[in-house]
């Protein structure tokens, strides 16, 4: 797979239930994910939930949506969603971890849709050591994805 949007995410980018705004937008937070314990179905996973537990990495490795990191979103322009790089804190030693979710947290974990799914860039896959992870976005044309 190459890096994509969920396609229930695209939906609700169209109706405008996601806000990616800096100010006033909505809770957009990032987690590591290990495609071992996850199959990814691009365009029927919706929410966060749809992510097993077990596969989910967050903030000294916790798997609920409150230890994933929060991004500080920047305005969208042309369609190119962009935030501040993002660290993961104190992740343990555990199995390779190929993908990067991106999602919307609600506040329950069936109703956070997610909303993109990063398995090309680099330094994934990464084998957590229990030491930070720092993600940094792309920036080229596109950021962290182009709707």
């Amino acid at each position: 797979m190459a890096n994509a949007l969920y396609g229930k995410g695209r939906n609700k980018f169209a109706r405008g239930d996601i806000n990616w705004l800096a100010s006033g937008g909505d809770t957009i937070r990032v987690m590591l994910v290990d495609l071992a314990l996850y199959t990814l179905l691009i365009d029927t996973d919706e929410f966060f939930g749809d992510v097993p537990a077990g596969a989910r990495k967050g903030n000294s490795g916790g798997s609920n949506r409150t230890d994933m990191p929060q991004l500080t979103l920047v305005d969208p322009a042309l369609g190119v969603c962009d935030a501040n790089d993002v660290t993961f804190s104190t992740v343990p030693a555990g199995n390779a971890l190929e993908y990067i979710v991106v999602f919307k947290d609600t506040g329950v974990d069936g109703t956070s849709p997610l909303i993109a799914c990063i398995d090309t860039a680099t330094g994934l896959p990464i084998t957590p050591n229990g030491g930070d992870i720092q993600i940094q976005w792309d920036n080229g044309a596109n950021k962290i994805f182009k709707l």
